[in-house]
């Protein structure tokens, strides 16, 4: 064995897995604080993502969705709705279980650094933009006029 050999042995201790959010004890008090608990679960989960990336693939880019994240949670309207995340993509519901009932559209971080905003209905690309605040302001436009979206949960929907 050579010193190369132990230098990779060798790995930097990864952070601690963050406290999530009890989802549970969120869906007990309603739609309302299972959507902030959501957000904060969402957010501690892709930043402890991103350390641990950082860790293990030092120089390689991670896409952005913790900025993205950041952005979206920054504005009242996309912050009233439930966050979840498919392949990096960023998408927002008015109910807070599966099926969900995707308003506006998602944003995808790319590998490049930019951000993909899509369309949900009907399904198309809307721009390529350079920052997370622009793709945020993108997906704000296509969301509905008028009344803001009801939040339910599975129990409030008939199946």
């Amino acid at each position: 064995m050579d010193a190369n050999d132990e230098t990779c042995d060798q790995q930097l201790p990864l952070p601690p897995k963050p406290v999530l959010p009890d989802i549970a004890a969120a869906r007990s008090r309603g739609p309302a604080d299972v959507v902030e608990a959501h957000w904060q679960s969402l957010r501690l989960s892709w930043q402890w993502s991103q350390a641990v990336h950082q860790i293990r693939s030092p120089g390689r880019p991670y896409p952005g969705i913790v900025p993205l994240l950041e952005a979206a949670a920054a504005q009242p309207r996309l912050r009233r709705l439930y966050p979840f995340t498919s392949h990096f993509a960023l998408l927002f519901s008015s109910s807070t279980s599966y099926p969900w009932t995707v308003q506006a559209g998602s944003i995808e971080p790319l590998h490049n650094g930019r951000f993909r905003v899509r369309r949900h209905r009907p399904f198309a690309v809307i721009g390529e933009v350079a920052t997370a605040e622009e793709a945020v302001d993108l997906v704000l436009e296509l969301l509905p006029t008028g009344p803001e979206p009801i939040i339910t949960t599975s129990a409030d929907r008939h199946v």
